[in-house]
């Protein structure tokens, strides 16, 4: 890939389960769910609570904060995803606080662990379990994850419950003062956040920084033992907000032409062939921009309300939507703190939304939405369209598939008329 370069918190706290916590509920608790059981719930519309994941099951240990396939195009198993979960609780002891890497094969259902991340790996006390990057090498041999302490390539080991992790070199905390306090010193390495990997596993972008108004984006290549090599920093980055999320324009070729950039304020378009830099027009002013896709143009969720693309270069965003804006009133509107937006593959008309008061779907290209309500009320991040048309969604309540494009479906916005 022609990457131009120039050269060489807090800790997650229990917190009282939402009223109706317990509708969140399958026809079976069990790990070992038959699938018939998940067949039953996907054609009767009810929502599948997974429980396989691994850890404590203490508070968001079931969050699947980040969820990744093999780039390859050609991959044997094309529907295999893999999904990261942070079990960092104020009620697990510091020492036992991990981050697992596990994989699933029938679209979220059940998980089977294949990476343990111990505690010296990441740093708890600062924001972690809430945007972590994570990748998936070709075939999943390896693992790129992103913490407070840097990025890492994680090998998953036979028979051990630690995996080998090598650090990725990456930028440190200047001598200089930051612009913005940070909780962290000179010399500490620079949290690191999004990440994107070529279909062919030999390139690799890392963006870092923490809300130091300093951000900063390196590439890396492949070397002859699969370790990664710093080839230099990407240059004239047009702002100085937080790298939030990344993609290419082509998620399945090697050699990708541009890469877009979704930041604290705005989204940008880098040229990866002639280093130029653009901004997306159509976004509005101080959007975090917490998640994108490219399948069917460049859809945003942002922290203000949700994008769709116009043509090349521009996106609109959704004003005749009325999303439920706060879970303790009725109150509605488009201003919608998006965190993720997932597009169908095999049916682009089809969209998903996870958000601040749940999750939302679209089947015409997103001109009406509608809640899925049978979800706790509780926030969501990420969502995963699997090739059957169901849904992987995971929030701080927990993981759950849920199918609400079967013809027995038919959730509501939940809200009332102004």
């Amino acid at each position: 890939m022609a990457i131009p370069v120039l050269g060489a918190g807090q800790i997650l706290q229990p917190q009282t389960p939402a009223p109706n916590h317990s509708s969140a509920t399958s026809s079976s608790s069990s790990p070992e769910s038959s699938s018939g059981d998940l067949k039953d719930d996907m054609d009767s519309c009810r929502i599948h609570r997974v429980t396989s994941l691994p850890g404590s099951h203490k508070f968001a240990s079931d969050f699947v904060e980040a969820i990744a396939s093999d780039p390859d195009p050609s991959a044997e198993d094309a529907d295999a995803i893999w999904g990261l979960t942070a079990d960092l609780s104020g009620e697990v002891p510091p020492h036992d606080r991990a981050m697992y890497i596990s994989k699933s094969t029938n679209g979220g259902a059940t998980w089977t662990q294949v990476a343990r991340v111990g505690p010296q790996y990441f740093d708890a006390k600062i924001g972690e379990g809430l945007r972590n990057g994570f990748s998936v090498s070709p075939g999943g041999a390896y693992f790129v994850i992103t913490t407070q302490r840097g990025a890492f390539q994680v090998f998953p080991q036979s028979a051990t419950s630690e995996s080998l992790v090598k650090a990725i070199e990456g930028p440190r905390v200047s001598s200089l003062p930051p612009r913005v306090p940070i909780p962290k010193k000179a010399g500490d390495p620079v949290r690191a956040n999004a990440i994107e990997m070529t279909a062919d596993g030999k390139h690799l972008i890392v963006g870092y920084g923490y809300f130091d108004l300093n951000p900063k984006i390196f590439t890396y290549r492949q070397d002859k033992d699969g370790s990664w090599i710093e080839d230099g920093s990407l240059t004239g980055l047009p702002t100085d907000m937080d790298i939030l999320s990344m993609q290419f324009d082509d998620l399945k070729k090697v050699d990708p032409g541009f890469l877009y950039v979704g930041t604290g304020d705005q989204v940008y378009l880098l040229n990866l062939h002639t280093n130029k830099w653009s901004r997306i027009e159509g976004v509005g002013p101080d959007s975090a921009i917490h998640g994108m896709t490219v399948v069917g143009g460049l859809h945003l969720a942002a922290c203000w309300g949700v994008y769709n693309p116009t043509g090349p270069g521009t996106v609109r965003r959704v004003t005749n939507a009325s999303f439920l804006l706060h879970r303790t009133t009725d109150e509605a509107g488009s201003n919608l703190r998006a965190y993720s937006i997932e597009v169908d593959p095999s049916k682009p008309t089809r969209e998903v939304v996870t958000s601040l008061t749940g999750v939302y779907t679209s089947e015409d290209g997103g001109q009406r939405w509608r809640r899925l309500n049978d979800l706790p009320e509780e926030e969501f991040r990420t969502a995963h369209f699997n090739s059957d048309g169901t849904i992987l969604v995971s929030g701080i309540a927990g993981t759950f598939l849920v199918n609400p494009f079967s013809d027995s479906c038919s959730p509501h916005l939940k809200g009332r008329n102004k």
